[in-house]
Formats: structure tokens, sequence, C-alpha cells
């Protein structure tokens, strides 16, 4: 599908459930409903637009299956579908293959390889790489320019690690697994004992191990631990400045926010949410499902399925009643002050 793309070929990538209207109108943008124009493509991901489709001037629209309300104007067309931003995610990968397309097979006559390094089939090795000794780079994966893949380090199949990455000694990715520019996977973890007045090194011999279809974002550091292994389960992502300490354990499928922060030690259940500036204390668990809110900081355990605000973290209807209270302490001010002045005058 090209950047321009007609509604046949658009219906031909998302097969919709039906096609209300009609446009002959090339598609070449993404609009939201309010400011979309001729030539966009708009969607209804949230009921509250609703109203927006009737006015929108977008050539084409995804709307939900259940969608009632306006006709299509002329030269343009409703597209329906289960799930409209699901399917906008669907014509964004085809967007972004013509984009970004993956680069052919090939080594870069820059690229320094050790002898002993094991290179897959179809693999695609950018300028100023550096492949360690015994590291494995595997069938399909892709590395862009200034990547470092350390002794006896493997990237898995079909992995694609972008500019400026560093994947440091023994540490493991799996399969399909996405690494942003500048990120740093397997650097010493951050392990000192105080000892007679001095700040000791404990030596940080363990490795990272990133299971399959995990992303990791741009200038995001997970270290690697001190014994065993530092870990990230299977389709986790996690967003850009994240840092990870020594042997963290993280689940499945979990959403890690920019600027989180994790203590050494702390393990992270399967699909838990961890948003902005999260910071979570070491040694303590936070259990499966469970959701804590922008700049918590985390000092105990949290229960599977809890949500948390605050800091330090509390549950989520307490910390509801806490923000009540906080907006009425002008008022209560103002009120105890009054009673004072009228105490003193007695």
């Amino acid at each position: 599908m090209a950047l321009a793309f007609t509604l046949e070929q658009l219906c031909n990538v998302i097969d919709p459930i039906k096609v209300e209207g009609n446009t002959s109108t090339p598609l070449s943008d993404i609009g939201a409903l309010d400011s979309a124009k001729e030539g966009d493509l708009a969607f209804l991901g949230n009921d509250k637009y609703h109203a927006q489709v009737a006015e929108c001037n977008a050539s084409a629209i995804l709307v939900p299956a259940d969608y009632t309300g306006s006709s299509p104007k002329e030269n343009q067309a409703y597209i329906f579908v289960e799930k409209p931003s699901y399917t906008l995610a669907l014509i964004c990968g085809q967007i972004e293959a013509a984009l970004w397309p993956k680069p052919p097979a090939g080594t870069h006559p820059t690229a320094v390889i050790a002898e002993s390094a094991k290179i897959g089939k179809n693999v695609h090795i950018g300028p100023f790489c550096v492949i360690g000794e015994k590291a494995t780079v595997s069938d399909g994966a892709v590395l862009d320019s200034h990547v470092s893949v350390g002794t006896a380090a493997t990237v898995g199949e079909n992995s694609h690690i972008e500019s400026g990455v560093r994947i440091c000694a023994y540490s493991q990715l799996g399969a399909r697994v996405h690494v942003l520019p500048n990120a740093v996977i397997g650097a010493d973890g951050f392990g000192f004992i105080p000892v007679d007045g001095k700040i000791e090194k404990i030596p940080q011999i363990g490795n990272v191990v990133i299971e399959d279809d995990v992303e990791i974002g741009a200038g995001t550091c997970i270290d690697r631990a001190r014994f065993s292994s530092t870990r990230v389960g299977k389709g986790t992502k996690i967003d850009n400045l994240v840092q990870i300490g020594h042997n963290c354990v993280i689940g499945k499928y979990c959403f890690l926010c920019g600027q989180v922060g994790m203590a050494g030690s702390t393990t992270v259940g399967d699909y838990v949410t961890l948003a902005g500036q999260v910071g979570l204390a070491g040694h303590i668990k936070i259990g499966d499902k469970a959701t804590i809110g922008a700049q918590a900081g985390v000092l105990g355990d949290v229960e599977p399925g809890a949500t948390m605000l605050d800091s330090p973290a509390i549950p989520l209807g307490l910390a509801k009643k806490l923000m009540v209270l906080k907006m009425r302490i002008p008022e209560m001010h103002s009120k105890i002050k009054a009673i004072e002045k009228q105490l003193a005058a007695k």
C-alpha cells in the first residue's frame, strides 16, 4: 500500500464489516475528527466524540460496527469496523513499513565482528556496529548503526536494535525484541557496601534476560544482576528513560511508562501498569494486574489487582478522599483563624 492510497486499497488491508458512501479522493494523511480535511482518514475511537462525525470533512472515517447517526457526505465514506482504534493501528503499520522498510540483509564494511561470533541468515548489520566474541545475532535480526553486542550476548530472531544501543556481555534477548536508540541493556548493576568508612563495590556477575516480543524505549537502562538474572517478561512494553535495577523481575505484558524507576530486587507481576515517574523501592513485590498511578512512590508490597496513587503510595479510594480534603485546606484554615479571633476577643 502506497502512502497515498485509495478507499479500495484501504479496505483490502482492514477487511471492514461494511462501507457506506464512497470517495474518489486518495487518502494521504490521518486527522482528528474536528480538524480532518479532504484527503484525510479520521476515526471514532471514543464515543464522547460521536457528535463530531457529522461535521467531519475527512474523505473516509472509521466508525464502530454499532455506529448510528449521520450519513456520509458527498465524496465521503464511513468504514464500519469492530475497533476503530485498533484498525487505525493496522493501517499505520502499513504506513510505517513503507516509511521505514526493513533494510536488506548484509554487513556494512565498517562493522567489526569477532571471529567467534555467530551471525544468522538474513541479518542486517549497520555502520560501525561491534559484535563481540561468542556473541550471537539470530536470523532476520536488524542492527542499525553504532550498535554494540557484547561478549556471549544474544540477539533473538527478527529483533530490531536501533542506533546507539549497547547490549552488554552475556545479555540474552529473545525473538522480535525491539530496542529504541541509546538504550543500555546489561550494564553493571548499582551494587555497593560501606566497609570501614569506605564504599566498596559488589561485583555484579549476573546477566539480563529479555523475553520475546518486548519493546524497550530510548535511553532506558536495564542493569545486569548481582547474581542470576534481571528479567523482563514476554510482551512487556517499556517506555523511554526507564531505570530497572539489578535482579528486578518483571512479568509478562506489563506497561512501564516514561521515567519509571525500579530499585534492585523488585518483582513485578503480570499485566501490571506503572504510570509515568513511578518509583519502586527495592525488595518489594507488585501483584498481578496492579496499577500504580503517575509519580507514586511505592515503599511496600502491592496486592494483586490494586490501584495505588500518591507518594508514599496508598490505595485509590483513600487517595481520592485525601485529595478532596487537600482542596478544602484553605477553607478550613480560614475557619480556624476566624475561630481563633473569636476566642481571643472573649
